[in-house]
Order: C-alpha cells, then sequence, then structure tokens
C-alpha cells in the first residue's frame, strides 16, 4: 500500500513537472514568434526607406545630411535586432528620430507633398508602423506571459535549471512612435 502512495506521489510530480515544462516551452515559442514578427515588419519599413530617400532626393537634393543621417540609422536598427530588444529599442529610437528630418524637409517642399509616389511611400510607412505596433504590443504581452510563468510557484523551481529565463520587453520612447505624418485622406 505504502508503495502505491509513493509511486503515485511520483507519478503525480511527474507529470506535474512536465505540463510546467510544456508550459514554458510553448510561452518561449510564442515569445520568438512574436520577435519574429517584430522582426519582419521592420525589415518592411528598412526596405521603404531607400525608396524614399530617392524621392526626397529629387526635390531637396542639398539635404545631404539628412539622407545620410536616416541611412546610417537604419543600418544601425537593421544590425541591432540581432542583439535583442533592448539594442532593437534604442536603434529604433535614433532612427525614428532620423526619419522625423525627413518628413520635416518635406514640409518646405510643396512639390515634394503633392508628389504621388512620395504620398504612396507615407501611406506604406504609416501602415507599416501601425503593423509594427501590434507586433509590438504582441511581443510584449507574449513576453510578460512568459516572464509570469518563469516568476510564479512551482514554475520558479523548475523554470531556472532548465535554462528558462525572463525576456526585455521591446519599448521605444512613447513620443517616437509617431513618426510618419498622416497622408491626407488616410484615416486612422
Amino acid at each position: 500500500m505504502t508503495t502505491w502512495i509513493i509511486l503515485g506521489v511520483l507519478a503525480v510530480l511527474v507529470i506535474g513537472i512536465i505540463l510546467i515544462y510544456n508550459g514554458l516551452v510553448q510561452a518561449k515559442v510564442r515569445v520568438d514568434e512574436a520577435w519574429s514578427d517584430i522582426t519582419v515588419q521592420l525589415k518592411r519599413r528598412y526596405d521603404l526607406i531607400p525608396n524614399l530617400i530617392e524621392t526626397v532626393k529629387g526635390y531637396a537634393k542639398h539635404e545631404k545630411t539628412v539622407f545620410q543621417d536616416v541611412t546610417e540609422a537604419r543600418s544601425n536598427a537593421l544590425n541591432a535586432q540581432e542583439k535583442g530588444p533592448q539594442e532593437a529599442a534604442r536603434a529604433e529610437n535614433v532612427f525614428q528620430e532620423a526619419l522625423k528630418s525627413i518628413f520635416a524637409v518635406a514640409e518646405d517642399y510643396p512639390d515634394l507633398k503633392a508628389d504621388q509616389n512620395f504620398k504612396h511611400l507615407q501611406e506604406e510607412l504609416v501602415d507599416t508602423e501601425d503593423k509594427i505596433q501590434a507586433a509590438r504590443r504582441f511581443y510584449n504581452g507574449s513576453a510578460r506571459d512568459l516572464n509570469i510563468k518563469i516568476q510564479t510557484f512551482p514554475n520558479i523551481l523548475i523554470a531556472g535549471p532548465l535554462g528558462f529565463s525572463e525576456r526585455e520587453f521591446f519599448e521605444v520612447d512613447e513620443g517616437e512612435t509617431t513618426t510618419v505624418n498622416k497622408p491626407v485622406g488616410v484615416k486612422f
């Protein structure tokens, strides 16, 4: 009888550990998937930037430093994605500041603001910014869920020894998330 009780308790413990481990793995995979979504959207935005620069260059040839700053910030932001959310967020803040300067230049050139290619690129950037924000919310929610699982009892007893670690949130300065001006006729 005592043997059956011990075996029953051991079976419950093993099943509990398996369930906790599987829950942690699922949460980790969700976070990895969410981070992948962010990188896809950021890459989409970075791919639009050279076209935007070329369009603006046609109207504002003497604004070379603006174009160089945006190009450099774009390159740094692309490289920072591999270093994790905190580094990516820092690079994003710098990139968004640089991107603002292109739209500031556009304000000085009425013909540029009326250019169909510029309007189309601006609409694409607005759409991409919305997708980035949605991906960021999904990532941060997934990271929060994983962090809660790791920190709660009895998961905390299993997570550390099995190599699960908390994830950083992807946070950009809230004032920096509205880089792109809303094009005329586009509704949010």
